[in-house]
């Protein structure tokens, strides 16, 4: 039977929780271990079914990972294989980004074409085209890549497509060219938080960036990178999805050890909405002002607003009278959970590439089904804010980016239990 989340709504989220590493931020620090025989030592690592796979995938690659309290220290077992299982590749979407740095240290590399969330088409082909600038050779054929060359060569790539720039492509191009003869300059890159934590740390490695948190980056190859100890950055998104959820059900949420500089955009939308922020060092506050107003908002690269918390605003607009618009302009097929939405009785108009929400309707509850990650937690927060009991599917897409989902709900007030088990996730 397909596991689901049985959950108690009509409850008010308040309290305080600690953030969780990235996500996000942690997959590409864990594949950037391949380009280095040295120990690498990982801080704040997220217990997730994603950081599972990892470490699985790493392991088939030739590593060794050993997870102690929530640090990974990584160590070359055996000699670094090409070849990844595709029945792990299939898993997760980020694992394309281990093409760069096997290309880097073995001059080729087998993969199938990566799996993850379901939200419309993300094709690979910036990753493919920055590999072939590089002077990689790749042959596709159905869902298996095999990339080679004799030599990786620094070139000139501009990495943005009709969806802006690519974040896990300005990885994956970043992690081979830091071993790549010559100079590399990648243009359009993607300034997201995760992407400057990948190149401080190859830079901690003995890489040499230029242009770190900028859309030009400059890489000049070096021979080989050594071990290094890096702590993962915060999950911003994990942190926005607590705040949102004790906005949308009238409660006070705080959030320690996070960091209020990734998120200050989204902050500033939250405030023009009319909620009361405060901020102190690594900790933020969020509760509902006396009247929120309604929005209209669009997804944008960073430092925009996140495709990733469309949907989280989705489930605040829900709660506010009058018409919210969303535009999504990254993943225009994103909007699944809207229809499971309206078996909630929500409000909903759909515009190719936007949804408007009309706010202040009575929701009940209802079987809804998680279509991704994001939307599988937003869905989560939508029962607990609706009187009654609301049972959620196909919840594996939360447990790869929530760690300890259902006892940090508890310790906020909330109620999401696994029917006819004890445990929860």
């Amino acid at each position: 039977m397909t596991p689901s989340f049985h959950i108690v709504g009509g409850q008010t989220i308040s309290g305080t929780i600690q953030a969780q590493g990235s996500k996000n931020g942690l997959e590409p620090v864990m594949i950037a271990s391949l380009l280095t025989d040295e120990p690498v030592t990982i801080h704040r690592v997220p217990d997730l079914s994603d950081t599972a796979v990892l470490v699985e995938l790493l392991t088939s690659l030739g590593k060794k990972v050993e997870l102690i309290d929530g640090t990974a220290i990584i160590t070359q077992e055996q000699p670094l294989r090409s070849i990844a299982p595709a029945h792990l590749i299939e898993k997760m979407r980020a694992s394309i980004i281990i093409l760069g740095p096997l290309l880097a240290r073995c001059g080729e590399a087998t993969l199938s074409l990566p799996g993850g969330c379901s939200f419309g088409e993300r094709p690979v082909d910036l990753h493919l085209f920055g590999m072939k600038q590089l002077g990689a050779i790749i042959d596709q054929k159905d869902q298996e890549i095999y990339a080679h060359t004799e030599k990786l060569i620094g070139s000139e790539i501009t990495l943005s497509g009709p969806m802006g720039p690519t974040v896990l492509g300005t990885d994956n191009v970043m992690m081979a060219a830091v071993l790549a003869q010559g100079i590399t300059t990648i243009h359009d890159a993607a300034r997201e938080p995760e992407c400057v934590q990948l190149a401080t740390m190859l830079v901690a490695m003995g890489a040499q960036i230029e242009g770190i948190g900028t859309s030009t980056i400059t890489i000049t190859g070096v021979a080989n990178l050594s071990g290094c100890e890096v702590s993962v950055i915060p999950d911003r998104i994990e942190t926005i999805s607590y705040l949102i959820a004790g906005l949308a059900s009238g409660g006070e949420v705080t959030v320690t050890d996070t960091e209020p500089d990734h998120i200050t955009g989204v902050l500033d939308i939250l405030k023009e909405v009319g909620c009361e922020i405060s901020v102190s060092g690594n900790t933020i506050t969020a509760k509902r002002g006396e009247t929120l107003t309604p929005f209209n908002i669009t997804t944008e690269p960073y430092p925009g607003l996140a495709t990733d918390l469309q949907s989280l605003f989705a489930v605040l607009a829900l709660t506010i009278p009058g018409d919210s618009t969303i535009t999504e302009t990254i993943y225009p097929q994103r909007f699944a959970y809207a229809h499971e939405l309206l078996k909630m009785g929500a409000g909903i108009s759909f515009i190719e590439g936007s949804i408007t929400i009309h706010g202040g309707k009575i929701l009940h509850p209802a079987h809804v089904v998680s279509t991704d990650l994001r939307a599988g937690c937003a869905l989560a927060i939508t029962g607990l804010i609706t009187k009654g009991e609301t049972e959620l599917t196909n919840i594996g897409h939360i447990l790869r980016g929530y760690e300890h989902f259902t006892d940090k709900i508890a310790s906020l007030g909330g109620t999401i239990t696994l029917p006819n088990s004890i445990d929860q996730v």
